[in-house]
């Protein structure tokens, strides 16, 4: 893995271990005139995806690259910096989704955890994405009688 793009907010939250996690390090630097040729940008030059401690642009950032990954327009891994438990609830969102079969197992693995970087650089090189086949295909969802679910 050559190039991994760090997902942060433009705030530092509360806790200076946020402060502390972001900003180390920064190899390189783009300002884009835009957020989708942001996006654009960091899919294209990164090997995989990490997010800090953020708010809902990091968020919504990082589960677009996730659901990417899921849906397999491409094959990076997606981590999560779970600093002093930050992304505890988020990950058990997406256990309790899984629980309720909104998730399948193979795609909430997507999301790996960690509350040490370099740990969780291991875990992104390690991680074997999986291929999987859409729940449900053109042919299966023009074949359900939605008015038969709605009684």
């Amino acid at each position: 893995m050559k190039s991994i793009c760090v997902y942060c907010g433009s705030n530092f939250g509360v806790r200076d271990s946020y402060l502390e996690a972001a900003h180390t390090g920064l190899s390189d630097l783009r300002v884009v005139g835009s957020m989708h040729e942001r996006k654009s940008l960091m899919a294209d030059l990164s090997d995989a995806f990490i997010a800090l401690p953020g708010g809902l642009g990091t968020l919504e950032e990082f589960c677009e690259v996730a659901t990417w990954t899921q849906l397999g327009f491409h094959r990076k891994a997606c981590g999560l910096l779970n600093i002093e438990g930050f992304y505890d609830r988020l990950l058990s969102f997406l256990d309790y989704a899984t629980e309720e079969k909104f998730i399948r197992p193979e795609h909430r693995a997507i999301f790996i955890s960690e509350d040490n970087p370099v740990q969780l650089i291991e875990k992104l090189n390690n991680f074997d994405i999986p291929v999987l086949s859409k729940w449900l295909d053109q042919e299966s969802i023009q074949n359900i009688d939605f008015h038969e679910l709605i009684e």
